[in-house]
């Protein structure tokens, strides 16, 4: 293979000595025998292999966003340790992602120069590393976290046609190391096998757009009204989960719904609460710390009475937000206790918003006395009937019979032989499909999916005709006037030819070019080759 260089000297220099952590001059590496064997074609294939691999970690990892907090709820009922993990994720695949794609830059730059490609072992070292973490990131994530496969699908929607885009770009700039490294060559087999792999490639690309599906390609007098917000657990972004702080929150955000979770006090008073232990909500362990570990249900109301349900949200700060919040707020925040059924059932009504809860623990004993004070509350309170969203699914009948004008709002889907038609659904978002939600909304069943925190996913289940979304995010969500982005099937058409087509004439451009550059250097290489033979004859003689 000859190497003859197109970049300056010094240059050249400096790539090779960054890629081999090696200090040759560019003019000597002939002298020093450095050529790029299998060898160390194999290790190139193994880096551009990572840095793909580390690139579609980084999609990923940008996709569970919208679910981390869930995540770093569960580390801290396993661990008690309460942390934002998404701050390390992305931080370590930051890292990971930007140190592979120099090295795959540092490489390409040297095919191009005419360079030969030593990578040293300690990039080999951290290579192998580096596949090694991402690999034992997507097991851990099929492992533990299995429904965030289904959102990645969820996304593509939202993304593929700008991930189509951005692919033929990438390997449309592909095209100028691929046309050096051939007319380099003299290896006419592995010149027609890339040849015909980078073909079928783009081939590839150019018609997947014929695959490409996504709700948001649609004309603007099609979009569906905008999707109302749900409060999950309130507005935990700016104010304690589950408080009466974080309910009048929510309704500044517009929400029509305010999403909770009700226990039952061991003398019968329901009250909001999410987790079956006080720890991560409250300063339990410091007001009863022999009894931090035991049920929430264990506890009396004068007991629950005693804690206080707001500072834990200014010491861990759950979201980004946190920091934000004015020196009113925080006080209020501070005087935060746990609100009982009652409280919020009042507040509800005044503020003329539904409420929507779920009845927690549902495999405890004594759950058809929760159901039944819970329903006494209810009754009580005065508010009327059609704001209230029944979502537990024990003892359902009854609650139907006990109170008739209460909401039934179904976790499932519904069944083909449903003895009543089903009129309200509460879902994750990861378990309907565009094409699901439309039939519902042609149906007239009401839609709610869970959790929705970022745009682009809202932007997608709204032109999806989704009813409603739960969110931590009501304050980003209320500000969204139109989906993210919007696009007619005919602009969409106009743009993939576009596209394509340039991608076609820049490759072809590159590959004229490139090859008129190395005809240009051919008679050159000829003349040195014919003085070097002279003058080691004159030596021998």
């Amino acid at each position: 293979m000859a190497d003859p260089s197109v970049c300056c000297h010094p240059c050249a220099t400096c790539l090779l000595c960054l890629y081999s952590c090696q200090w040759i001059p560019a003019k000597k590496e002939k002298r020093k025998g450095l050529r790029t064997t299998k060898c160390d074609c194999t290790w190139f294939l193994f880096l551009f292999c990572v840095f793909l691999f580390t690139l579609v970690w980084l999609y990923f990892t940008i996709i569970i966003l919208n679910d981390f907090h869930n995540f770093n709820e569960f580390i801290f009922k396993q661990r008690k340790l309460w942390l934002d993990w998404s701050l390390v994720l992305l931080i370590a695949t930051a890292v990971l992602i930007t140190y592979s794609t120099v090295l795959l830059v540092l490489a390409l730059c040297l095919q191009l120069c005419g360079q030969p490609l030593k990578l040293h072992w300690l990039h080999k070292i951290l290579l192998i590393f580096t596949a090694l973490v991402v690999a034992a990131a997507f097991t851990g994530l099929g492992i533990k976290w299995a429904e965030e496969w289904r959102s990645a699908r969820v996304s593509l929607q939202a993304t593929g046609p700008f991930l189509h885009i951005g692919i033929v770009g990438g390997m449309t700039l592909l095209a100028w190391p691929l046309a050096s490294f051939i007319y380099r060559t003299r290896n006419t087999g592995l010149i027609v096998f890339l040849l015909l792999v980078y073909s079928m490639v783009m081939i590839t690309l150019y018609l997947a757009p014929l695959g490409i599906t996504s709700p948001c390609i649609m004309e603007e007098n099609q979009l569906p009204p905008k999707p109302a917000l749900v409060g999950h657990r309130g507005a935990p972004m700016l104010a304690p989960e589950n408080t009466l702080m974080s309910l009048h929150k929510a309704v500044d955000c517009d929400v029509q719904v305010f999403e909770t979770d009700v226990m039952v006090s061991a003398d019968g008073v329901p009250f909001l609460m999410h987790d079956e232990e006080l720890t991560r909500t409250t300063n339990v362990q410091a007001v009863f710390p022999e009894r931090a570990a035991l049920n929430s249900t264990a506890f009396n109301w004068t007991d629950l009475q005693q804690l206080d349900a707001g500072s834990w949200f200014l010491e861990r700060r759950p979201f980004p937000t946190v920091s934000s919040l004015s020196a009113g707020d925080r006080a209020q925040v501070a005087e935060q206790r746990i609100p009982s059924l009652q409280q919020a059932l009042q507040a509800a009504k005044q503020s003329n918003i539904s409420i929507m809860f779920d009845l927690r623990p549902e495999n405890h004993s004594d759950y058809q006395s929760f159901v039944n004070a819970t329903l006494e509350v209810i009754l009580q309170s005065g508010i009327p009937l059609q704001q209230v969203l029944w979502l537990p699914d024990g003892f359902r009948e009854q609650v139907k019979q006990q109170a008739p004008g209460v909401q039934q709002i179904y976790g499932r889907k519904r069944l083909q032989n449903e003895k009543e038609p089903l009129l309200r659904v509460n879902l994750p978002y990861q378990e309907m499909s565009s094409e699901e939600i439309r039939q519902y909304r042609q149906d007239n069943i009401s839609v709610n999916l869970y959790v929705v925190n970022q745009p682009w996913l809202f932007s997608v289940l709204w032109c999806s005709g989704v009813s409603s979304v739960t969110t931590n995010a009501c304050q980003v969500l209320k500000e969204m006037k139109h989906p993210i982005w919007l696009l007619p099937s005919s602009t969409y058409l106009m743009i993939w030819i576009v596209v394509d087509c340039t991608s076609f004439l820049a490759i072809l451009w590159a590959f004229l070019l490139l090859k008129k550059c190395s005809r240009r250097r051919r008679p050159a290489e000829s003349e040195t080759d014919v003085l070097l033979t002279k003058i080691n004859s004159l030596m021998q003689e």
